[in-house]
């Protein structure tokens, strides 16, 4: 009797391998950091998230945090500590003294390994925390198929409760949205595709949201650049968030001071007392719906955001207001 070759028209797979991360990223912090700073998106899809890191080794106190960013989709604060290795006290320790500085909502420790106690102690952290606090564990190792370029393998091992379940309904909600909605989110995509071409480097996001307002990472804890589209029309503002109001009024009194004299009456101060937060502002006239002048919004956000960066920057900078 004949034999029959049954491999016959099957595919030819490679085996998937294993890499040791440190011949991936050699140091933690000249090689890790920066590729997840340049590589957000790989992180973000892992959350759920819209993912733009705006700075690596962010100063907290006497501290350096790994990095922080913002999900776009919320305008929600994200730090990251990072160890290529086992989760240790050490480290814990870390990542709680950035979160007690910076008054993150979401707070994401990535290490090669989990030990169960860790675990659990992120795990009990969501548990007694409310909604405006979110811990996660991802565990980060690297793979490569035969002779291919080696990748990253992120898996995460701790999230809220009902973190999955939100980001379904975020899902199902992106399904159903309004016109206007959609409106938004394809004006912010056209916005961040031109922000891109023009290699402005004012974020890495690229996907536009639902949302009325596209937050622009300032790389500074506790302030954003922000444009969005309110009630009177368009909006190009810095946004400082602080979880102590005192704080906030410093800040906004400082920046005041030094940019008063250069914009003059073209800024609206608006400080928000006893708020955490506090804004200054530049508007004009305009409404999503009016699809024809989508360019020219553009422009004008633009053309907003550059002038009062150059002013910031001609002022000392961001830091000029937020230290001590």
């Amino acid at each position: 009797m004949a034999s029959v070759d049954v491999t016959a028209g099957l595919p030819t797979l490679g085996k998937l391998e294993a890499v040791d991360v440190r011949e991936v990223w050699k140091h933690e912090a000249l090689s890790f950091t920066p590729w997840l700073l340049a590589n957000a998106d790989v992180l973000g899809e892992v959350l759920g998230m819209d993912l733009a890191l705006s700075a690596a080794e962010h100063p907290v106190g006497g501290f350096s945090l790994d990095l922080i960013g913002v999900d776009d989709a919320t305008n929600e604060t994200v730090i990251i500590e990072n160890q290529l290795a086992r989760t240790d006290h050490s480290h814990l320790g870390q990542l709680l003294t950035y979160a007690g500085g910076t008054d993150p909502v979401n707070v994401v420790w990535i290490a090669t390994e989990f030990r169960e106690e860790h675990r659990a102690a992120l795990d009990w952290l969501n548990t007694r925390t409310d909604e405006n606090t979110r811990f996660f564990g991802i565990e980060i190792s690297a793979v490569r198929i035969g002779n291919s370029i080696e990748a990253p393998l992120m898996r995460l091992v701790v999230q809220p409760n009902d973190w999955g379940k939100k980001v379904k309904a975020i899902a199902k909600g992106d399904a159903v949205a309004s016109d206007r909605a959609l409106a938004y989110q394809a004006f912010w995509r056209k916005f961040l595709e031109t922000l891109h071409d023009r290699k402005l480097g004012w974020t890495t996001s690229r996907k536009g949201q639902l949302q009325n307002w596209q937050s622009l990472p300032a790389g500074v804890g506790g302030v954003s650049y922000t444009c969005f589209f309110g009630k009177s029309g368009l909006t190009s503002e810095v946004f400082f968030q602080h979880p102590d109001p005192a704080v906030n009024e410093a800040r906004f009194a400082a920046a005041r001071v030094k940019l008063e004299p250069i914009f003059g009456d073209a800024l609206s101060y608006e400080p928000l007392a006893g708020k955490k937060g506090c804004r200054i502002a530049e508007f004009r006239k305009g409404d999503i719906a009016n699809s024809d002048q989508w360019a020219e919004y553009m422009e004008w956000f633009i053309d907003a955001q550059t002038r009062l960066r150059e002013a910031i920057a001609q002022v000392g900078g961001l830091s000029s207001f937020t230290s001590p």
